[in-house]
């Protein structure tokens, strides 16, 4: 593997890793919005809503975090496919480990 493609799959990693994160921060940003609609009767169609957007962004973050890993593997380049699914893994794991970082300097607790 050459340096240039070594650079790309770590660029497109990270590219992958922030539009997931992106994405995270898109869909808690609404679900906090609907704390202001007013309080709603038992229904069903809560459950079902919820459901739908957990497969939905099941979906969208494993085509996000999978996708292009898998059309490398299919093409025969299972060693770049490897690197990248690894480094988009590392990428969102330090994401995550920071986020934990600032939440608890946050609440006082570092």
């Amino acid at each position: 593997m050459c340096f240039a493609t070594h650079l790309d799959i770590i660029k497109r990693a990270f590219v992958d890793s922030v539009g997931t994160v992106a994405y995270i921060i898109l869909v808690v940003s609404f679900m906090f919005s609907l704390r202001n609609f007013p309080k709603m009767e038992d229904t069903p169609f809560i459950p079902i809503a919820m459901l739908l957007l957990f497969v939905c962004s099941a979906a969208i973050t494993g085509f996000l975090v999978l996708g292009k890993p898998v059309m490398l593997y299919i093409d025969g380049k299972k060693r770049e496919a490897v690197s990248l699914l690894g480094y988009t893994l590392g990428i969102l794991v330090l994401i995550t480990v920071v986020s934990f970082i600032f939440l608890l300097a946050y609440f006082n607790y570092i």
